[in-house]
């Protein structure tokens, strides 16, 4: 069973929705190697306004995410694709994952 998340929400800077959207995609590739990210979805939510909902059995996983690959390129892209990241520590009541 998962326990904790993240919702992490993106507003991409004018011009950058197509070069953040592909960023999303090829982020899957990092978060593939990940054993405690059990799923992980990139989102858009409108025209400019993206995100990433990824699901953990426990804070060790979700910290381990957050220390990985893809946490380590937020900070690069922040003012250049999308500004400042707002990221959400979750806690899960129930799922329903396929097991």
């Amino acid at each position: 069973m998962v326990t904790k998340a993240l919702l992490v929400r993106l507003e991409a800077l004018p011009g950058k929705e197509s070069e953040l959207s592909e960023f999303l995609e090829a982020a899957r590739a990092i978060v593939m190697d990940e054993a405690g990210t059990v799923s992980w979805f990139a989102l858009r939510f409108g025209p400019s306004s993206f995100g990433v909902f990824d699901v953990f059995p426990d804070d060790e996983a979700r910290d381990a995410h957050l220390a990985g690959g893809v946490g380590q390129a937020l900070g690069p892209n922040t003012g250049v694709l999308f500004s400042e990241p707002q990221i959400e520590k979750i806690d899960i009541l129930a799922d329903k994952i396929p097991g």
